[in-house]
């Protein structure tokens, strides 16, 4: 067949699947690249590098639905990634709860599977402009998962794995609540499960972890931050200034103070040491430095701002968050007045939070989450807010001690690492290949 004749056979194929979308397409003879296109019509396809064990790679632009209950909403472009091993080999699918930047994900080497990574609607490239805040919401994301995997069987009839870190992970969990039959074992990373607005237990965990000395040792530097406020604000601006940063959402003064507030959270989620904290009496250059290895200042730039705004509009809606602990330092503040993230949520957008959209996931996995694998680092903070399932649900929750927000497989003991295979191999099959790590 010539080429002209075999690429005028693919797009009849495409135009004949969209217009029935329920009809099975034989896909045989036609290369795994046209397959793609034949099972996603409208989408634009390219090849990205190809890494590790995969064969084929591509980025795939789809035309996603703005609503999956009424196409005439329009639609917005969707950025995917599909890396191909083989057709017989399992399919870990990647629900980022962000943008996505293409990469083996730690399971997909485990397993050298396939991978189809996702990137979160209204998120790095697959956001429109302006956002339409009334879509943003995690049902019409799981819409998305869903109409992707449902298509990519067409192709993938092995087992089907699914993962993601942080808000990926909690992602995992809220797409295995509302299409459990899509996944066959789901492997949530350091994944939370917020109760409120300002859930509690993030703060009970960063004021009961390390020492009762290291504990205190970060209130001290807290303060002695704001104690030199003046010579530290010096330091940021010139930093600003280096890094042509702009203060015009969150103003420099304010930005400060938040960034010494978050502290105490980001110095326990990824693995702050207790002897690099500066003491109370060291000098404003070395304050900041420190400050800014910790906290850093990227949420509160215009440009980190712009960035993390559809994070916090579902925070503040959908899937809750915490509130900082304003007590250390509550004399010193002088612009920081409220515990609450809201700050960084869009303005003039109506929010209201919906506190039970969560709680029914939780109820889900605690009570019927069957071959989930948890993974969490004892002192991370978002592992306060873990589910935890019941006896009667096959489940495995595997903490890390001392371990952060950066827990991964790899980084457990080898008695550990072989009771995460085992139960993997029990959900997936005795005879399911694993390359240890």
């Amino acid at each position: 067949m010539k080429l002209t004749s075999r690429f005028i056979w693919v797009l009849f194929i495409g135009v004949l699947l969209s217009s029935c979308k329920s009809s099975k397409i034989n896909l045989e003879g036609l290369a795994f690249k046209e397959q793609l296109q034949v099972l996603f019509p409208k989408a634009q396809i390219s090849n990205i590098r190809i890494a590790n064990h995969f064969t084929e790679a591509y980025q795939l632009v789809l035309k996603q639905p703005l609503d999956h209950n009424n196409p005439k909403a329009g639609t917005f472009d969707h950025y995917i990634y599909v890396s191909h091993a083989g057709y017989d080999s399992p399919t870990v699918l990647i629900t980022e709860g962000y943008n996505a930047r293409p990469q083996t994900y730690e399971l997909s080497k485990i397993m050298e599977s396939n991978q189809v990574m996702i990137e979160y609607r209204f998120y790095g490239k697959s956001r429109p402009n302006p956002i339409p805040w009334n879509y943003l919401t995690n049902d019409q994301a799981v819409a998305d998962y869903h109409d992707i995997v449902s298509k990519l069987k067409q192709l993938y009839k092995g087992k089907w794995i699914s993962t993601g870190i942080s808000k990926g992970g909690e992602t995992v969990l809220i797409y295995k609540s509302k299409h459990p039959k899509d996944i066959d074992v789901a492997v949530p990373y350091v994944a939370p499960l917020i109760n409120t607005q300002e859930d509690p237990r993030t703060n009970d965990l960063i004021n009961s972890v390390g020492s009762a000395d290291c504990r205190e040792k970060i209130k001290k530097f807290q303060r002695a931050v704001l104690k030199n406020r003046g010579e530290v604000l010096k330091e940021l601006r010139a930093y600003a200034t280096r890094k042509k940063m702009g203060f015009t959402k969150v103003p420099i003064e304010e930005a400060l103070e938040y960034s010494v507030l978050e502290f105490p959270f980001s110095f326990w989620q990824w693995g702050g040491q207790c002897d690099e904290i500066p003491s109370e009496t060291a000098d404003a250059k070395t304050l900041w430095s420190y400050l800014l290895k910790v906290s850093g200042v990227g949420l509160y730039n215009d440009k980190g701002f712009d960035h993390y705004l559809p994070s916090f509009y579902q925070h503040m809606v959908e899937l809750g968050y915490y509130g900082f602990d304003l007590e250390p330092v509550k004399d010193l503040l002088i612009k920081v007045k409220s515990s609450t993230n809201a700050r960084f949520a869009p303005s003039n957008v109506e929010m209201i939070y919906n506190p039970n959209y969560i709680k029914k996931v939780r109820n889900y996995v605690e009570t019927k989450g069957d071959k989930i694998l948890y993974i969490y680092g004892a002192y991370d903070p978002w592992g306060a807010c873990a589910p935890n399932p019941k006896e009667n649900v096959d489940f495995l929750k595997m903490t890390l001690e001392g371990g952060d927000h950066g827990t991964r497989i790899k980084h457990f003991s080898p008695d550990d690492k072989r009771k995460i295979y085992a139960k993997l191999r029990e959900w997936l099959g005795e005879d399911f290949k694993l390359n240890p790590i």
